[in-house]
């Protein structure tokens, strides 16, 4: 539980820091470009008075340096007005007639179509400004932003949705890692008990012979070779773990009810274990029994767990088109909802021993090796819990 809350809590800071960052990132930017609307606007303005100006020269010139004077200012207001080549802006008289446009691109043949498009988008952008040429003669200045300007009112966004992107990338990648690197542990971990089993199981199996000689009561004797088969099929799932196991055609039903005969054999008489399908039924289905066979044990003695060794446990098998249904019901404490999912996840465990890898293992042997389905289909706290596992028929 610890490991899981642990990689939660550090993929939540991963991404509130993203979040953090863009939302700063838009904050700032809406702020700089408001800053730059009101600059382009003084821009305007300026543009607007040298337009105003340059027409307002007087035309009498009455001596060679009052000509001089004025050409050298309107040299002065043509550069100003020849500066703005980014800010679109349309000057229009009282009738609505064109008058001057600067900055915006057009074909001749259309540019009166253009024209009234682009002063309909700048109307609804900003106030005009006058230009007043006399008391009954005031031209109206219209512009709207740069695409400079445009564009950064954009870069957050496109900057938010890189961010995205890279979160996502990121946690898949980190997901592929971990997984790559906890099929490792499994593996190893899986190899490395079935080697260490090895060893004492062949001990055993010398000591029952001796035991044989001894005149050993003959049913103690079974018992022991019962128990020394059950840690050979135990070591058989363990060393199938690090590859892909081979799948042959076989009685689900056959192999569900073997292995509750075992469980039953196992467990307090105050566990009942209900089964809800035909015994001499015979449906086949792609199977590795001995993994196959884990997977109900350990859904089963979780169930047991659940119910602290006092309940129901109830094994319902359906089949529908291609495929078989077995649901395993019990009746303990239950899951939340929350952990519908979790609760598969490596590490994951809410019992004070073990170490949380034997419904991942699960859900590895059914979906992995098998190609099928494993979930919790109802579970509600203080009732139960039912776990569905879904295969294919093969057909």
């Amino acid at each position: 539980m610890d490991i899981y809350q642990k990689r939660r809590r550090g993929k939540i800071l991963l991404l509130t820091i993203a979040i953090l960052i863009g939302v700063s990132s838009l904050v700032y930017t809406s702020w700089l470009t408001e800053k730059m609307a009101g600059e382009e606007r003084k821009k305007v303005e300026l543009w607007a008075a040298a337009t105003q100006e340059f027409i307002d020269v007087g035309i009498e010139i009455t001596s060679p340096e009052m000509e001089l004077l004025n050409t050298k200012f309107l040299n002065f207001l043509n550069l100003i007005i020849e500066q703005n080549t980014t800010i679109p802006i349309i000057i229009i008289e009282k009738d609505s007639i064109f008058n001057t446009d600067a900055n915006i691109k057009y074909n001749p043949e259309r540019r009166l179509e253009v024209l009234k498009n682009e002063l309909e988008k700048m109307k609804e952008a900003n106030d005009p400004i006058p230009i007043k040429l006399s008391e009954e003669n005031v031209l109206m200045l219209y512009y709207r932003e740069s695409s400079i300007l445009r564009n950064l009112r954009y870069y957050p966004y496109i900057q938010l949705f890189v961010i995205v992107i890279f979160i996502i990338v990121a946690y898949f990648a980190f997901h592929a890692t971990q997984k790559a690197e906890q099929n490792q542990v499994w593996v190893g971990m899986s190899k490395e008990t079935a080697h260490q089993l090895g060893t004492p199981i062949s001990s055993l199996m010398a000591w029952i012979e001796i035991l044989k000689l001894q005149n050993v009561e003959q049913s103690l004797i079974e018992e022991f070779e019962k128990d020394i088969e059950r840690l050979e099929r135990i070591t058989e799932r363990f060393s199938k773990i690090g590859s892909k196991p081979e799948l042959h055609p076989a009685n689900v039903i056959g192999a569900l009810s073997s292995t509750v005969k075992y469980l039953k054999s196992r467990s307090s008489d105050k566990v009942i274990f209900n089964t809800r399908f035909n015994e001499n039924e015979a449906i086949e289905v792609p199977l590795n029994i001995a993994l196959f066979s884990w997977v109900i044990e350990n859904i089963c003695k979780n169930a047991i767990d659940a119910m602290s060794n006092h309940g129901t446990i109830t094994i319902d098998v359906k089949t529908k088109e291609e495929q078989v249904f077995i649901d395993i019901t019990d009746t303990g404490k239950g899951v939340p909802k929350s952990q519908f999912t979790t609760i598969f996840q490596p590490g994951f465990s809410t019992k004070k021993r073990g170490w949380g890898l034997g419904l991942s293992l699960a859900r590895r042997i059914i979906e992995n090796y098998h190609n099928g389905k494993i979930f919790i289909k109802w579970s509600e706290v203080g009732k139960g819990t039912t776990f569905r596992i879904i295969l294919g028929n093969g057909k």
